[in-house]
């Protein structure tokens, strides 16, 4: 089966209950959209196994797997003694618990530690009844005063804590023979004596030390900390209350369940927030948060593009987790997954300038290494001023004050500077060079390194105007580079910085890592720049003259909205007087529609055109460059092939420039420092220069060899790891826009094959990548496909070069406009889109290439076989 989604990546969207079964040792969050998704919970590794979800009827679903039945466990029998204990505990009552007033709501339902007939319920008005289920008798009543919140048995059955909404817990002993306890044995209010907030919930877990460790969520002083998300935890002298950057959903403690041993010795605090789950050590002195290594936030910050590399070299793998180690030490525990065919690679960008390398092999997306670009420029929150490092380490941020405040958890919704935002990631796996560009309109090419290093980074400034009059940019300023060395912890060090003019968000990137050149474009133009030389090659300004809304920046609040308004009336009375000249029919009759028609003669039906409308030419932001390409081709003539340049912009131009770079044409790229090179400069000169009819953007372009398959990645045919590309006969150029697919012959550039794509009034192409897809029943057998995603969130498939229809799948929904935005696909058939902010979901096109969520639990006691019914 294919076109489906396989499984979810990243952090619950919006949680709201947390369970914990210590036996089974798994783990389940609730979130607010009906989902139910369950971990096994071993040491500190989580992997996700099994989810249920409410359908749209709200009927719940659930995919069994396997089916058992546990041995007989203690617990509450039956819901319906609570109607008992609510009529039952009434006839107890003292007369000032007779006033009138409601009890209120059963706040709490606590099972005796040691006596499973017995339970503790807890009012909110305060009452606590303990109440024999064999006996249907109220054993002893807790005449509380204040408004009740939560209750936990001490181990031992003897004592048990209450937490109250004055931000107070009080301690009551469990005596026999007296039915009413009117004042607990102590009470306390740990951040008094002012207003305090509510204790929502408390924990008591005993140690052999003596004093037992106590934990609990809220409390902070009113008016002081009342926005404060925290967690405390105190044992004797010590003290420590965890601020986190999001709510506190729940959170329970790993401890020793065996009814033989006298003490708790909790090991582990685990807490759900609302947007990440932490984990603190409570083994280790000082209650150090500990690395987790799935169900990691994807969104710590904002996720603002992605990138996928599949079929990772291993010493690029083994380099990037020895970099990473800083940040995500190695987790013992059980691998329950199969282990994967091929490592895999998801890079995420995000807000604050940072880029996240995953590991997307399988089933949990495990964080690997985390780059940051900010120590690049000079900010306001500056990394080099701690030279210590204490600043990363946010077990180590305790202020001196009260109360003793710790930092906890890698989420953080704030950037220091929304320019540090990265919007283009390109990485070559082969040479291990990596392309980031950012929002402020850098570009960043960093090495791979294997040790620290303190450097000073080189800077290029590009100006992508080209000293055009009458524009004035109005948009963020750039930002500061460094002047001075930056210390460059290991892993991936910038080389050189290349700084366009005017600082707009970069839109596209390529990198060609065998030639040493990278291109970059913005809303203005774009550039190429030869990184071994530190030389800018070439400059181009794609700015229509009428387009004043690219001066203006992304980050600018100044929008021009009468002009957005009257090109929005003057496209609808376009629409309009179009409509009525012609007459919508479903019978191809032109040409085109012909040719369309033909490549789809194995269809039952026709498909439908779609009329495309031409777009003005002074549309706002018509120079922006979509799409960037590097290619060995022909260009100048049939006979002579070499690099090229290839840019797409958002009015339908596309743009071909053929390369001189030194070395390529003896059939190797130069090495940096080569004899007799060093002078010798990349020159760009302009070969062709294509209009598209309507003027619809550019989405993607990609050349295609003598045999109509793609073109190998740099350093591929070069080293022998993929079947060198057909020269002798003639190439083409696929270039996807909005409106259409075209293919047209190289190097006259004339049209061979086209579509328009088949769909409903408003259809727009999205993304597009060219997919091998294997054979499931040869195993040596593939083909290359083009894939394309609509605005509607379908996907269609077709062949290359002929563009003949294969199939079609509806894959996101149409109103998911940013999920859209966010897919990636990979090369073997399979894409990623984010879902919600902090979860991918990852989907295979593919019948041969699917991450399953396969997975099995060992458990240590023997399963009862279920009786037949």
């Amino acid at each position: 089966q294919t076109g489906i989604s396989t499984v979810e990546h990243g952090f619950p969207h919006q949680p709201s209950a947390l369970a914990f079964d210590p036996k089974l040792e798994l783990m389940a969050i609730g979130t607010k959209s009906g989902a139910i998704k369950v971990y096994p919970f071993i040491i500190t590794e989580l992997i996700a196994v099994a989810k249920v979800t409410c359908d749209r009827e709200g009927v719940v679903c659930l995919q069994e797997v396997d089916s058992y039945s546990l041995p007989g466990r203690p617990g509450i029998e039956s819901c319906r003694y609570i109607n008992v204990i609510l009529d039952c505990s009434f006839f107890f009552l003292p007369d000032d618990y007779r006033c009138g007033k409601s009890l209120g709501p059963v706040e709490s339902l606590q099972e005796h530690p040691q006596q499973s007939g017995k339970i503790l319920i807890g009012y909110s008005r305060g009452l606590v009844v303990l109440w024999d289920l064999s006996t249907r008798h109220t054993e002893q009543l807790f005449l509380g005063k204040q408004q009740l919140e939560s209750l936990v048995w001490e181990r031992s059955g003897n004592l048990f804590v209450s937490s109250h909404n004055d931000g107070g817990y009080s301690v009551w002993a469990v005596t026999n023979g007296n039915i009413y306890s009117h004042q607990p044995v102590s009470s306390t209010i740990p951040y008094g004596p002012f207003p305090c907030k509510a204790i929502n919930k408390i924990l008591w877990r005993t140690t052999q030390t003596g004093s037992p460790v106590l934990l609990y969520s809220g409390g902070m002083p009113r008016a002081s900390y009342g926005d404060r998300h925290c967690l405390t935890i105190q044992q004797d002298k010590h003290h420590v209350t965890f601020d986190f950057t999001s709510r506190v959903i729940d959170f329970f403690t790993v401890h020793s369940i065996d009814q033989e041993k006298e003490f708790d010795e909790p090991s582990a605090l685990v807490v759900l927030l609302e947007e990440e789950l932490v984990v603190i050590d409570l083994q280790t002195p000082g209650w150090p948060s500990m690395p987790t290594p799935y169900l990691a936030p994807l969104h710590s910050s904002a996720i603002t593009c992605s990138f996928h590399i599949s079929s990772v070299p291993p010493k690029l793998w083994e380099r990037l987790v020895n970099a990473g180690k800083a940040h995500w030490p190695i987790c013992g525990g059980k691998n329950l997954a199969p282990p994967p065919k091929q490592q895999e690679l998801l890079l995420t960008g995000h807000e604050d300038g940072t880029v996240r390398f995953w590991d997307a092999s399988g089933v949990a997306l495990t964080p690997m290494y985390k780059l940051s670009t900010a120590n690049v420029f000079h900010t306001d929150c500056d990394p080099c001023d701690d030279p210590q490092g204490a600043s990363d380490d946010p077990d180590m941020q305790q202020e001196e004050e009260w109360p003793p405040f710790r930092k906890v958890g890698c989420f953080d919704p704030y950037s220091d500077d929304p320019r540090l935002g990265i919007q283009k990631i390109s990485l070559c796996k082969y040479s291990n060079k990596l392309v980031v560009a950012g929002t402020a309109g850098q570009v960043i090419v960093l090495g791979l390194s294997d040790e620290r290093s303190d450097h000073l980074v080189d800077v290029s400034v590009v100006d992508l105007l080209q000293d055009r009059e009458g524009f004035t940019w109005k948009g963020h300023d750039r930002l500061e580079p460094r002047l001075k060395p930056a210390p460059f912890p290991p892993g991936f060090q910038p080389l050189v910085l290349v700084q366009c003019l005017p600082p707009a968000s970069v839109t596209a990137v390529a990198l060609h890592a065998e030639w040493n050149l990278i291109s970059f474009g913005t809303s203005h133009g774009f550039g190429l720049f030869d990184y071994h030389r530190r030389n800018a090659v070439l400059a181009r300004c794609t700015l229509h003259p009428n387009d004043s809304l690219a001066m203006e920046g992304p980050l600018s609040r100044v929008k021009s909205l009468k002009k957005s308004l009257r090109q929005s009336f003057r496209r609808i009375r376009k629409s309009r007087v179009s409509g009525k000249k012609r007459t919508i029919t479903t019978t191809p009759t032109s040409k085109v529609q012909e040719a369309n028609a033909a490549l789809a003669e194995q269809e039952d039906v026709a498909p439908i055109q779609r009329r495309i409308e031409p777009r003005s030419a002074d549309d706002s932001l018509s120079g922006v460059v979509r799409c960037l390409c590097f290619a060995d081709t022909f260009l100048r003539d049939g006979t002579h092939h070499g690099p090229t340049l290839w840019a797409g912009t958002n009015s339908g131009s596309v743009y071909a420039y053929a390369l001189e770079v030194p070395g390529v044409g003896l059939g190797r790229a130069c090495e940096r420092g080569g004899a007799g090179e060093s002078s010798v400069c990349v020159e760009a000169l302009l070969g062709k220069e294509i209009q598209l009819m309507h003027r619809a953007p550019v989405v993607s372009i990609s050349v295609l060899d003598g045999r109509g398959k793609p073109l190998p990645d740099p350093y591929e045919a070069s080293q022998d790891l993929a079947i060198a590309p057909e020269m002798t006969n003639a190439h083409s150029v696929l270039i996807a826009s909005e409106e259409q697919l075209k293919v047209f012959s190289l190097p006259k550039v004339s049209a061979k094959t086209k579509f328009k794509l088949t769909a409903h009034e408003g259809c727009r192409v999205r993304k597009v990548a060219l997919v091998v897809f294997s054979s499931t029943a040869q195993e040596d057998y593939s083909e290359h496909t083009l894939v394309c995603l609509t605005n509607l969130g379908d996907m269609h498939l077709f062949n290359i070069p002929g563009l003949r229809p294969q199939v079609r799948y509806d894959c996101i929904r149409k109103e998911d406009i940013s999920g859209i935005a966010s897919c990636v696909f990979t090369k073997n058939g399979q894409g990623f889109y984010l879902i919600s902010p902090s979860e991918y979901e990852r989907f295979s096109l593919s019948a041969k290439v699917l991450t399953e969520p396969l997975c099995s639990v060992q458990l240590e006691r023997p399963l009862e076989p279920t009786p037949a019914r």
